[in-house]
């Protein structure tokens, strides 16, 4: 189990070669775990620019590729994609280059070249060369009209229909594959921004944890829509380890806000609530912590309709507590103007260091303590009317005695 949480959480062979000496044991222990934290910088499930870095491995049923041949083409490299491309034409222009050949040979067409009387299945076809121009001609429905097929051939009449047809299969095929990888929006994810750094702070007395996302193109993103993960190893109760562990983050899946009206840059907030994986999660144990956000923006493309994602993610590192980004938008003389100079930047606010968790604890307790003292101050003041009233009592009692005194003697 150790073995597998290192694989994942740690670059083999990183080691401390010298350990500087220090006085205090507290700073040689804190100056060694921030050493250690830089050498074992964790490797990222998806890099910064939405690349997945996963590689599968001991593949045996590599058979299932060809079931699915057309996905598999789309998915090659263009240089691979290309040289599929044209080896599938140079192939079936081969192929049946050498049918048509075989043909004239087995009638003997190429025997009677000089013999006029003699009718070829086709003519003016001299030899292998000529028949692969046959073949292309045919293929290609080009027909320059110098070698052409007989009637009197008809095994000649079945290959032609049946090169026609396979002709344009492949063409078919073939054209889709290309069409299919030039129109494919991934370059159009490359237009689609995410800040270099997400951020912790206050929003409304409540830490939540932000990242930026913006669209370069004037074009817009339609039915956007923003997802994140916590990718983060684990072990349950029954001690199974669990690497890569994806847990949900919620950047408002319930109130709407996931989805996007991606017109300027939009700041995506995540409050940290009892329902956050960061809910117990303080400044000093987010230092210590190993994790990784990874953030996907789905939406379809304006010009073309098909679905396009962008993805990015942030380590341990790029999550900066107590900080907020910096404005990017600006009101001219008719518009609005966004400035991304300024789409990365953060500035430093007043923060509390304390989990969420303990921030609404603290907020509880002075809430309560509110709850109280207010009853309390109205008794008192109560307390102090009643004890007026009385004395008030006294004193008016003291004041009428003579006179019910005399009128008792009367």
């Amino acid at each position: 189990m150790a073995k597998d949480n290192n694989a994942f959480t740690s670059i083999p062979g990183s080691t401390v070669n010298s350990k500087p000496s220090f006085s205090h044991p507290s700073k040689l222990a804190e100056k060694l775990e921030k050493l250690d934290r830089k050498l074992r910088r964790r490797q990222r499930y998806v890099e910064k620019d939405g690349r997945c870095n996963v590689q599968h491995g001991n593949v045996r049923e590599t058979y299932r590729y060809l079931t699915d041949i057309f996905t598999t083409l789309v998915d090659l490299k263009w240089r691979v994609s290309l040289l599929v491309f044209i080896m599938a034409y140079a192939i079936t222009w081969l192929f049946f280059g050498v049918i048509w050949w075989f043909i004239a040979y087995c009638r003997g067409d190429l025997e009677h070249l000089e013999d006029s009387e003699w009718t070829p299945c086709i003519k003016n076809l001299n030899g292998f060369v000529s028949a692969f121009l046959f073949s292309i001609e045919t293929e290609t429905t080009i027909g320059y009209g110098h070698r052409v097929i007989t009637d009197k051939c008809p095994e000649g009449i079945i290959l032609l229909l049946l090169q026609a047809i396979l002709g344009s299969m492949v063409n078919a095929f073939m054209v889709g594959c290309m069409f299919v990888k030039i129109s494919q929006p991934n370059k159009r994810a490359e237009t689609l921004v995410f800040s270099k750094h997400a951020v912790i702070s206050l929003r409304d007395d409540k830490l939540c944890l932000m990242f930026r996302v913006g669209d370069l193109r004037q074009s817009h993103i339609v039915e956007a829509s923003i997802r994140a993960k916590l990718i983060k190893s684990k072990q349950t109760q029954e001690g199974e380890f669990i690497p890569l562990n994806q847990t949900d983050i919620n950047v408002g899946f319930e109130t709407g806000d996931d989805r996007l009206f991606l017109v300027s840059p939009l700041i995506i907030s995540h409050e940290i609530n009892e329902q956050s994986p960061f809910w117990e999660v303080s400044k000093r144990q987010l230092e210590k912590d190993e994790f990784e956000i990874v953030v996907i923006l789905e939406g379809m493309v304006e010009a073309t309709g098909m679905t396009c994602q962008a993805r990015s993610s942030y380590l341990v590192d790029e999550v900066l507590w107590g900080h907020r980004f910096m404005s990017v938008l600006s009101l001219e003389d008719g518009f609005y103007e966004v400035d991304y100079n300024t789409f990365h930047q953060t500035f430093e606010v007043s923060t509390p260091s304390c989990s969420a968790q303990e921030l609404a604890e603290n907020a509880a307790r002075m809430d309560a303590h509110l709850y109280w003292s207010i009853p309390s101050q109205l008794d008192e003041k109560v307390e102090e009317g009643t004890e007026k009233d009385g004395m008030d009592k006294q004193r008016n009692g003291s004041v009428s005695s003579p006179d019910s005194e005399q009128v008792l003697v009367e």
